[in-house]
């Protein structure tokens, strides 16, 4: 399934940095870096079980927030980009 993860982690302190870097690390194992804190990619059931639990083990649950979409089917789905920028998932097989 595509599954497209957007989050905004609180920075107020040292150790909101460290956790933030956590969390991109984590996002980073299972999908692709698009733009800042948005990733995307192709999971199955069971890999987006195992990001849910890991992500998480690391954020804070009162101060973060987390946004996962997923699209069963891709039929009524669509990307566009609209910038001349170059895409940053361009390379994916």
């Amino acid at each position: 399934m595509k599954v497209i993860l957007v989050y905004d982690i609180a920075t107020e302190g040292p150790q909101d940095q460290t956790r933030l870097n956590k969390v991109r690390k984590v996002v980073r194992k299972y999908l692709h870096h698009v733009q800042k804190s948005v990733f995307e990619g192709e999971l199955t059931q069971a890999q987006l079980e195992k990001l849910k639990v890991e992500v998480l083990r690391v954020i804070d649950k009162k101060r973060d927030f987390v946004i996962i979409y997923t699209f069963e089917s891709l039929t009524n789905f669509s990307r566009e980009i609209i910038t001349d920028t170059e895409d940053p998932t361009d390379n994916l097989i």
